[in-house]
């Protein structure tokens, strides 16, 4: 095929092209020739076409997401907000913390292993190009029905992605979900969050500022992998029948990643750049186009000096390649033999590419001819917004208006039935088979990863300061309310990150829905924005930068609305966390906070099949007391344990905490069969030595204590009923090796 030039364009202004293929709408096309004054060239046109996608753009969320910036929580904390690669926050003491998390559903649904080991890939590239160090990750995964044959399918692979990816790089996981409902069979959500470690003056930003710079390309070279990969087909839902599109999904490899982290971090610490950008989705036309936009806004850039897996590769193909392992970095011209001369020490790939220019165009030549010649911003950041129609979705009445009353379970030979089912259930059963596929405690400083309700790293190993990240998402309440039900998941995160004594400092979110061009969905994702907007703001906590994951459908089904909320708390000193369960007999068992008996959204309602109801509505102000009260109970050294409860309300929690040590406990509750399995939210169980509970009382203020009993002994008793523990963990533990081997 002829190279199609600028100069060809202004010639031949009729050419057709492929821009529907390319996932461009025809008005959007007609706004592309209007910014230009011309028809795009070829390499044009694929550059806005992966720029102006759904996934990169943010065209059909921007205009509620910036409720962000107008409900923002102003901290003292944040040094970097929402726009960058990702946020970061200080934690004292002269550290900062950069953490986010993104998804990579579609491309995990096609190739398991691949789409997932690049999604933990990209993530951690968007943590180094802040210049920070990377230090560990999390994955909150969901997927179809558990013994669905897709699942089985899907599910393995995505695991030995993110294992085998973050273990070769040395990170790690220390923490996550893995939930299963019908509605992601097709759809599966693969969402992957990074945390890194730097010093203030560390910090690094995607700029391409001064003339004269140098564009550099180091890494990997690129390759035919991806191309158009997460940007089109993230903005694509599946057919029923399979994908609608099926563009090659990128292949990573992690040792090339460890090395480009070293090497990278050598560079930062010589202060060898101006700004740096990592080459994830869209590849070369987003690094190039954001450098150039979020500096002075001009660069010249010669294509054919990229170095090549795949010598056919086209210069459109070249520009749209989602190859991994590559980063862009813009370097001083007095600097460049330094930085060459370290990628050269550990034998990473390096070129320069080009310059910045003190013009106001991004130009990009293929063996001197000129193919692309645009305003850079039209391409990285003034794409198409769009004010989709939303409506509440007709569901939402019919499911509010159902009562639901689930079989309650009376007699203790219910009871104990209705326990076992609940432990062996596939979201609550023990996901030690996939956690212990992860590397947890490489590097020595994880103090804490799953089970636990929060996974905590030690960031200074003289003071032993520490960071501890929670994620979080009920989709059962956001489907029944989402704006409830997005304060809700940032409430039970912060809640998990404050049962071991550390206090919450910042968020980050994952919105996946399913078609925007579904009012509906569109209506379920403004509400969710409007609750996290809101719920942050009363909190105190800023949103530090996210992701949106639209197009999660099958034919007309949608995904559950599952916005995953991931908070940062710090605490000072990880040798005084509070850990999850008790270790020894005697201690006193107490609940905090009130209970209902509101069954609406919880598990034990959908074990028989009922989604209806009104979820929960978010005490935020109640929530905050009960963070001060458990950051309070580990400073004052009152607790022994502190356990949240969440998903599988009492039974769950009580459970996961006998099973911990195989200590086992005494309880009696009123009403246990709702007591049990009651999901009422701002709830925690804590284990407290007997002298200590005048200490607790006093601290506790108006949150309500409720008094279960006492651990000992070698089962979990409860009224009249008791279940040994050998039995308990059976159930437990055996469900996922059932299930996948």
């Amino acid at each position: 095929m002829a190279l199609d030039t600028v100069a060809i364009a202004r010639q031949n202004p009729d050419t057709s092209q492929p821009f529907a293929e390319l996932g461009l709408k025809p008005d959007e096309y007609a706004r592309i020739k209007e910014i230009l004054g011309r028809r795009p060239t070829s390499s044009e046109l694929a550059m806005y076409s992966v720029m102006w996608s759904e996934h990169c753009s943010y065209k059909s969320s921007k205009v509620h997401l910036k409720q962000f910036g107008d409900k923002a929580v102003k901290s003292d904390a944040l040094l970097v907000g929402i726009g960058e690669n990702a946020g970061v926050v200080d934690i004292g003491q002269g550290y900062a913390i950069t953490f986010k998390i993104e998804s990579h559903n579609h491309p995990s649904f096609i190739e398991p292993y691949q789409g997932a080991a690049t999604g933990i890939g990209g993530i951690v590239r968007d943590i180094l190009t802040m210049g920070a160090r990377p230090i560990a990750v999390m994955d909150p995964l969901r997927f179809g029905p558990a013994d669905a044959a897709d699942t089985r399918r899907v599910l393995p692979g995505v695991i030995a992605g993110v294992g085998g990816y973050g273990n070769c790089l040395g990170l790690a996981n220390i923490g996550g979900e893995v939930v299963f409902d019908e509605t992601y069979l097709g759809n599966p959500l693969v969402n992957a969050l990074c945390v890194g470690v730097m010093k203030h003056s560390d910090i690094k930003l995607a700029k391409a500022a001064g003339a004269g710079n140098l564009v550099v390309l180091y890494g990997a070279k690129t390759g035919g992998d991806g191309i158009g990969g997460v940007s089109v087909l993230a903005s694509e839902t599946f057919e029923s029948t399979g994908p609608a599109k099926r563009p090659a999904v990128q292949v990573g490899d992690p040792f090339v990643e460890k090395v480009l982290i070293e090497c990278s971090l050598e560079i930062f610490a010589e202060d060898l750049v101006v700004g740096i950008q990592d080459l994830g989705g869209a590849g070369l036309s987003c690094a190039t186009s954001e450098l150039a936009s979020g500096g002075s806004g001009g660069m010249k850039v010669a294509l054919d000096q990229v170095p090549l897996r795949d010598a056919t590769l086209s210069p459109e193909e070249i520009l749209m390649s989602e190859s991994q392992e590559r980063m862009c970095a813009v370097v001083e011209p007095g600097k460049i033999d330094r930085f060459l001369e370290i990628c050269k020490k550990w034998d990473v790939t390096v070129t320069v590419i080009g310059e910045v220019t003190d013009g106001d165009h991004l130009e990009i030549t293929w063996h001197g001819e000129l193919i692309v010649d645009v305003p850079p911003r039209t391409v990285a950041h003034d794409g198409p917004v769009y004010s989709r129609p939303l409506a509440e979705p007709a569901y939402i009445a019919r499911v509010n208006a159902e009562i639901i009353s689930p079989p309650i379970p009376k007699t203790p030979a219910e009871i104990k039935a209705a326990i076992l089912q609940m432990a062996a259930t596939p979201n609550l059963a023990d996901k030690s088979w996939v956690t212990n596929q992860y590397d947890r405690y490489v590097q020595g400083n994880t103090v804490q990863s799953q089970p636990d309700d929060s996974g905590m790293i030690r960031i200074d190993e003289k003071t032993h300061l520490g960071v501890a990240l929670a994620t979080d998402a009920n989709a059962n309440w956001s489907y029944l309310n989402p704006y409830e039900g997005a304060k809700l998941a940032l409430a039970e995160a912060s809640r998990n990150i404050a049962t071991a004594g550390a206090k919450p400092l910042a968020v980050t979110n994952c919105l996946n829905f399913g078609s925007p061009e579904d009012p509906g969905v569109m209506w379920q994702f403004a509400e969710t924005v409007r609750g996290l907007a809101d719920g942050s703001l009363e909190m105190g906590l800023p949103v530090t930068g996210g992701n949106v994951s639209f197009y999660n459908q099958t034919g007309d089904v949608a995904i559950l609305p599952t916005p995953v909320i991931g908070v940062l708390g710090v605490i000072d000193d990880v040798r005084t966390r509070t850990p999850m369960s008790f270790d020894r007999a005697g201690l006193d068992l107490y609940l905090l906070g009130s209970s209902d008996s509101n069954m609406s959204g919880s598990e034990w309602a959908y074990l028989h099949k009922m989604r209806g109801g009104q979820a929960p509505k978010a005490d935020l102000q109640r929530e905050m007391r009960l963070i001060d009260l458990l950051v309070k109970g580990r400073t004052e050294k009152i607790f022994s344990a502190a356990h949240d409860l969440s998903q599988g309300g009492l039974t769950a929690t009580i459970t996961e905490m006998v099973l911990r040590h195989h200590i086992g406990a005494i309880i009696t509750v009123d009403d246990p069969g709702v007591t049990l399995f009651v999901e009422t939210p701002g709830r925690v169980v804590v284990a407290v030595e007997p002298g200590k509970v005048g200490a607790l009382k006093k601290a506790a203020g108006d949150i309500p204590l409720t008094y279960l009993g006492v651990t000992g002994g070698d089962a979990l008793v409860v009224n009249e009923t008791s279940i040994s523990l050998d039995e308990l963990r059976t159930a437990h533990t055996a469900t996922f090796e059932k299930l996948f081997g």
